[in-house]
């Protein structure tokens, strides 16, 4: 076994101790180190309660209560081998974050001590308060019981001295309160339509994943920069800030020399995050200055969530160790780029295929073909629900800001894969053409080899590209839960290929040949959504207009946007598939309207205090020397040399009184449009209204603030402007 040493980081305010490998040890030495795999599993239970929980985690069948025991004692012993002396049930609630409990292993010995113990029965099921997290009154404050239950599937582990479990978060009387039981119930779903489909090409194939693998972008800033801007602390972003002159665009940030602060961040992160099983892969430097990225290797998608969701709580807390704070918000500064988080989504087989990847023969060329265009039937039908399922308050300063995807979902295919759709369209023979694989581009340059052209561009404008072997869903945002966005999707593909086998089927009934058949109901899937596929410039406003007379949901307003979780054909969608019905759905968009409504309020709030307690108080201080300044001048000179030379100090006294005048006016004017607001009942209602009439305000008097940070005497101004927080030293 390597040895560890340890090496000691130094921060303006602790410092702490980080175990880390040394350089001779290999990731894949210490990958997984503090996760109860397959191989701890092996080792820690016995072998016929191995096979019936892998076969759970695997087939999908039945958890088998009887084995719990014998689970949860070789779980706790292996965490305690590895210093763990608590444990705790680690779900998802709808706060797009992470919840926990700890208990210590203990119980009472009988003989007034204590012994370590862990049943079987605090494995498979816990009881947290589930009128305590937000539930779009599924429960009330009185009703408080809910259920964590095991989810096997997805592996425990260590954080720190903890046990972690993973579990979905139910009410008691049954809905789901959580991302994980209903993204669970939809791979599910996607799995089992799949199967259906692939026996059309392939009968030894028995179970289909889905593969996820995120892109997670996010900025770094330097702790005590971060303390010292009140906005950044409360709300995630600047609320307030003029542009620093420099910022990106010299477009000299991206892909650059990492930083060497950012570089050893990044390096603690990767190693705690391989022993935690997150296979972290690629890290670089993002467009905006302080923005980074890191990205692992893909994983099925309920591993992939679970992943990403430890992931940003690691970055949280392994940034601070390094003076840093990370900011996760999609737009945490104006006039610089914002955050994502791209969802690459693929299907897989047990017997290796890859669905969404041509192959060598035209059966594998049909079968691509068959989920390509049956992802796009259920992309168009349900645009509106994938562009909800990622719609947020933060994410909406990101999405159409010319920086990212627009906010209308179309899907880019590439030359190629589109020539090949319209030849099958226009087609009556029951034929496909092939797929031309990588080419080979020469260059007139004797040491650079030849090089091999992917058979598809990239398109960064398509909110839903495919890239080569898989869709890539880019509009997500940074801080969202990429469940959100995979319960939708995956929902929505398997409704289609269920569509899809149904007129199929009903065609072979015929006495259509298979092939024909397919071909017959993919030619109709293509024509009819056309509409989707969109391979120009999605941040034109010609897009805008034509997206329009194609009939794809445009809507800009966010508590709008959420009205497609309700929309007939979506309950009907999610209640068909056993995902989620209609009263859990209604509750999550109640959820969802007094998140966003939460979040406008508290930076309402947060602006407020700021303009009256710093920005205004500063700028009156500085406007009274100014006035000072002429009345000293006029004693000293005489009358017409005073007005030469007080007449810029004149027009920048004025000026002030006008930025402090209109904010002073406008900051009370959006405490009373918050009052009225707050009096109404309907959470829907509610949130337009803090859409239509009070987030409007916040640019409005940001601008003024802005103007001011201009006049006003550097040494004065209270806050961190973007020159300092933007560029790491």
């Amino acid at each position: 076994m390597s040895k560890l040493r340890f090496r000691v980081v130094e921060t303006a305010f602790k410092k702490k101790a980080i175990e880390v490998p040394t350089p001779e040890e290999r990731p894949s030495e210490y990958f997984a180190k503090y996760v109860f795999n397959r191989s701890k599993m092996f080792k820690y239970l016995p072998s016929k309660v191995f096979d019936k929980l892998i076969d759970t985690i695997d087939n999908g069948s039945t958890l088998d209560r009887s084995i719990a025991g014998d689970v949860a004692a070789g779980m706790k012993k292996w965490a305690m081998e590895m210093g763990a002396t608590h444990y705790t049930h680690w779900f998802h609630p709808l706060t797009e974050g992470t919840a926990e409990k700890h208990d210590a292993f203990i119980e009472h010995d009988g003989k007034g001590g204590v012994l370590e113990d862990f049943s079987g029965k605090l494995l498979v099921q816990q009881e947290p308060d589930a009128s305590s997290f937000p539930n779009g009154g599924i429960r009330n404050t009185f009703e408080a019981r809910g259920y964590t239950a095991w989810d096997p599937s997805s592996p425990a582990f260590i954080v720190d001295d903890t046990l972690c479990i993973p579990t979905i978060f139910i009410s008691y009387t049954g809905e789901s309160l959580d991302y994980k039981a209903p993204l669970l119930k939809a791979l599910r779903a996607v799995d089992k339509a799949a199967v259906d489909v692939c026996r059309y090409f392939n009968s030894d194939v028995k179970k289909v994943f889905s593969y996820l693998g995120w892109e997670q972008e996010y900025f770094l800033v330097d702790e005590g920069l971060y303390a010292a801007r009140p906005d950044l602390l409360l709300t995630g972003r600047t609320l307030m800030g003029h542009d620093s002159a420099k910022n990106q665009q010299l477009e000299d940030h991206y892909f650059g020399a990492i930083p060497t602060r950012v570089a050893s961040f990044m390096k603690d992160l990767e190693i705690e995050a391989m022993k935690l099983g997150i296979p972290v892969k690629t890290r670089h430097n993002e467009v905006a200055p302080n923005q980074f990225e890191l990205a692992p290797i893909f994983e099925e998608c309920n591993l992939a969530v679970d992943h990403n969701m430890l992931i940003m709580a690691l970055m949280r807390k392994i940034s601070r160790r390094h003076g840093f704070r990370v900011l996760l918000h999609e737009k945490p500064f104006k006039g610089i780029n914002g955050s994502g988080k791209h969802n690459n989504w693929s299907l897989g087989t047990d017997t290796g295929l890859l669905l969404m990847a041509p192959g060598k023969t035209q059966e594998d060329n049909l079968r691509f073909i068959t989920f390509i265009v049956n992802t796009l039937m259920a992309v168009y039908k349900h645009n509106g629900l994938l562009k909800a399922s990622i719609s947020s308050a933060t994410n909406a300063h990101r999405l159409g800001a010319n920086e990212a995807p627009p906010a209308i979902i179309s899907s880019f295919l590439g030359k190629q894969l589109s020539q090949v759709l319209g030849y099958i369209e226009n087609s009556k023979k029951d034929e496909l053409v092939g797929f031309a694989g990588k080419q080979g581009m020469k260059l007139d340059i004797p040491q650079i080899p030849e090089l091999m052209i992917d058979n598809t561009d990239r398109n960064r404008t398509s909110p839903f590209a495919f890239t080569g072997n898989r869709f890539e869903f880019r509009a997500v945002g940074s801080e969202a839960n990429c469940a959100s966005a995979m319960i939708a999707l995956n929902t929505a593909v398997a409704e289609q290929l269920i569509l899809f086998k149904k007129d199929v089927d009903a065609l072979i009934a015929k006495g259509e040949p298979k092939v024909a058949a397919i071909l017959e109901v993919i030619r109709k899937c293509i024509n009819i959504c056309k509409p989707i596929h969109f391979d120009g410039n999605g941040y034109s406003e010609e897009w805008k207009a034509e997206a329009a007379k194609r009939g794809l949901d445009c809507e800009t307003s966010v508590p709008l946007i959420f009205d497609n979780y309700l929309k007939p054909e979506t309950i009907a969608m999610f209640e068909t598939a056993g995902i989620m019905n209609k009263k859990e759905l209604e509750a999550r968009n109640e959820v969802k309207w007094e998140t966003y409504t939460k979040k406008i309020q508290i930076e309402a709030r947060v602006l407020g205090d700021l303009a009256m307690n710093h920005i205004v108080p500063v700028a009156t201080q500085y406007q009274t020397d100014l006035i000072n300044n002429v009345y000293k001048m006029k004693d000293l000179y005489p009358d017409d040399k005073w007005k030469k030379l007080s007449g810029k100090n004149m027009e920048l006294i004025e000026e002030i009184a006008d930025h402090t005048t209109y904010i002073q006016e406008n900051v009370d004017a959006m405490v009373e449009a918050r009052k009225i607001a707050n009096k109404i009942e309907c959470e829907r209602e509610k949130a337009i209204v803090y859409h239509d009439k009070i987030a409007p305000m916040l640019e409005e008097i940001r601008y003024h603030i802005d103007k001011l940070e201009l006049i006003v005497d550097n040494q004065m101004w209270t806050l961190p402007k973007y020159r300092e927080l933007l560029f790491i030293r």
